[in-house]
């Protein structure tokens, strides 16, 4: 929050504190007694009045603001030029400096310089009475309220009653409302009209950390600052200087540590910050801020990534419960590895990110060799697994177990080649066993070499030459298999399609949306049901063409109604099966006994369930109502 930190502010106040008893006492000695009352008070005031760094060093100009140069450099354009808004809007993450930037832009329009005669300025001079008054925030021109407390339309009502008055002793009577997003609808519609056509003495400020929770009404009216996460590099920078002016030894990599732990924010890094000098009592070590923030050692977090990917899970699995026994965090931990992971893929990229000033040097070195031994697939793939994995160990009830499956589950599939080497493998081996296998029949190419292949189709008769397809030329062949022999029925047809996974959506859509006017082996002639694909027809020709081998016609009937479709047909066997249970006597004795229950599943005999199972492999209505037995519905 602070660029330029005068170190005078605070070293001040500290000489008549400490010299006020020693004049009493001299000064009034027979008020010895009282003296020595009030002499420690006045000793003891220093650490009860302690303010912490965020406090301490907060901005008061703007040249003290860190990472916001287009907005200075906005108001700053807009106050020469006499071009300034009657309303702001501030928005950004928190403790990025939204109160203290509307703070100082109160002070910047309400400056009257050390003279008394100056105007708005983007460098207050903070010595005037309005600079100084407000800094103490007891000015009675700037008014700040909070929203988060204060959201109702009276509250706003009452802010618009004041308006109107002009300031006291101020140029501008200023609103700063912090967390503005909080206000009710209300409260945002009854600070419409005034908010568009404010009078010329009044200047509102808001500041929100949900900027999109605000009405578009009121963002339309007002000018809007986004402020930007600080940069790790800068904040490292920034409390390098804080902690010089606090006299606190720390070392650089415990700096950038806290910087990267606060996450763009300056004020969440100033509280770290207050808290490992504390922690260090003035000399800070690296080690110490990992152990406050609960960090693994970076060279372990190389080496716990570095055994993984090799496939060593047994010394991996060593070195995490060696690092959580420590007090590491299991999803620290991996949230390092996901860290660590994108950067290796950024350095296999560019390799010139590993000279980055910023990056230590046992990143540079020991990342330069572990990306240089992994590939992209790798790197990727790497990144999926750690994504999905550290949301699985956060809402594990037990961390550490589910960080150990994820180490496991990265070893073993470390070890799988790459997509590319699998692909070129594959080509090399169906070219192999192409070369090798003899030709049918033992015409055109006299058994040998490559060429078309003859293959006997539909049970008998002339052989039929095919060329040879290029099973990674043309995908949807390469899995797939002529049949010697068609499905008899239309239900066949529908289990060949089950069988297949590429094909499992078109069997679903064959079983639901069609209605059976005529089949013969090779030719399907039917009505569709609300709901089915417009080119179920086309999809079905391809598919079973591909599938069978065989030329297939398949044609639509608008006059036919057709019989009821196969999914239709398996309910109706359902209900006929519990319609027959519900006759047996015991069973009928139990729904009399419990009048809310209903057969939901019908379990066949062992060798009846036999056979009926080898008849549906498809995942039937039967299936449907085993897995889901106790269920009203199915």
């Amino acid at each position: 929050m602070t660029d330029q930190i005068d170190s005078t502010e605070t070293s001040a106040p500290e000489t008549p504190e400490a010299e006020a008893p020693e004049l009493d006492m001299e000064q009034e000695p027979a008020a010895a007694a009282p003296a020595s009352v009030t002499a420690p008070k006045a000793e003891e005031a220093p650490k009860s009045e302690y303010q912490v760094l965020a406090r301490k060093y907060r901005p008061k100009t703007f040249d003290e603001l860190i990472g916001h140069g287009p907005m200075v450099k906005t108001l700053s354009n807009a106050l020469e030029s006499g071009r300034l808004a009657h309303a702001f809007v501030l928005t950004g993450v928190r403790g990025i400096g939204k109160t203290t930037t509307a703070r100082i832009i109160a002070r910047a329009l309400n400056c009257i310089g050390p003279d008394g005669k100056g105007n708005a300025t983007i460098e207050p001079c903070g010595v005037c009475e309005h600079c100084r008054a407000i800094a103490e925030d007891r000015h009675v021109d700037v008014l700040e309220m909070d929203a988060a407390s204060r959201t109702g339309v009276d509250d706003i009502r009452e802010l618009i009653e004041g308006v109107r008055y002009r300031p006291t002793s101020a140029r501008y009577k200023i609103y700063i409302i912090d967390e503005v997003h909080m206000l009710s609808k209300s409260a945002f519609n009854a600070l419409l009209k005034t908010l568009e056509e404010p009078p010329e003495h009044v200047k509102f400020i808001f500041a929100t950390t949900e900027i999109r929770k605000i009405p578009i009404t009121v963002l339309s009216r007002c000018q809007r600052f986004d402020l930007r996460r600080v940069q790790s590099d800068e904040l490292a920078a920034h409390y390098k200087r804080i902690a010089d002016l606090e006299h606190a030894d720390i070392e650089d990599e415990a700096l950038a540590l806290i910087a990267r732990a606060a996450d763009g924010s300056v004020r969440d890094g100033m509280s770290l910050l207050d808290q490992a000098i504390s922690h260090g009592a003035g000399k800070v070590t690296t080690q110490q801020v990992r152990d406050m923030l609960g960090l693994s050692d970076r060279s372990r977090i190389f080496d716990l990534f570095d055994q993984t990917m090799k496939g060593e899970i047994n010394e991996a699995l060593e070195l995490l419960g060696a690092q959580y026994a420590l007090g590491g965090d299991p999803a620290v931990m991996l949230q390092d590895m996901l860290d660590l992971t994108h950067w290796l893929t950024r350095v296999k990229l560019s390799p010139e990110a590993a000279n980055d000033p910023g990056v230590s040097q046992i990143e540079r070195d020991r990342g330069k060799e572990i990306a240089a031994k992994l590939a992209m697939p790798q790197l990727t793939r790497t990144w999926q697994m750690l994504l999905k994995g550290l949301e699985e160990t956060r809402i594990a009830p037990s961390p550490i177990q589910a960080a150990e499956m994820i180490l496991i589950r990265l070893a073993y599939a470390a070890e799988m080649p790459p997509p590319g080497d699998l692909i070129k493998k594959l080509r090399s081996d169906l070219n192999k066993s192409g070369n090798a296998a003899p030709q049918g029949g033992g015409g055109g190419n006299g058994g040998g070499g490559p060429g078309p292949r003859m293959q006997v189709v539909n049970g008998g008769g002339a052989a039929v030459a095919h060329a040879r397809p290029d099973p990674l030329g043309e995908p949807e062949h390469a899995s797939q298999q002529a049949y010697a022999k068609l499905p008899e029925t239309f239900a066949e047809v529908a289990e060949l399609l089950s069988k297949e996974r590429e094909t499992t959506a078109l069997a679903i859509q064959l079983k639901n949306y069609m209605h059976l006017v005529k089949y013969e082996p090779g030719r399907i002639e039917y009505r569709p049901a609300r709901g089915a694909r417009a080119d179920l027809a086309s999809q079905l020709i391809k598919t079973l063409n591909n599938l069978t081998g065989h030329r297939w016609m398949v044609s639509v009937s608008e006059r036919e109604e057709g019989a009821p479709t196969l999914k239709e047909q398996e309910l109706e066997d359902l209900e006929q099966r519990k319609a027959d249970a519900s006759l047996d006597p015991l069973v009928k004795a139990i729904l009399d006994g419990l009048p809310k229950a209903k057969i939901v599943a019908v379990h066949l005999p062992p060798g009846q369930e036999e056979t009926e199972g080898e008849q549906d492999d498809s995942g039937s209505v039967y299936d449907d109502a085993f897995y889901l037995e106790g269920d009203d519905e199915l």
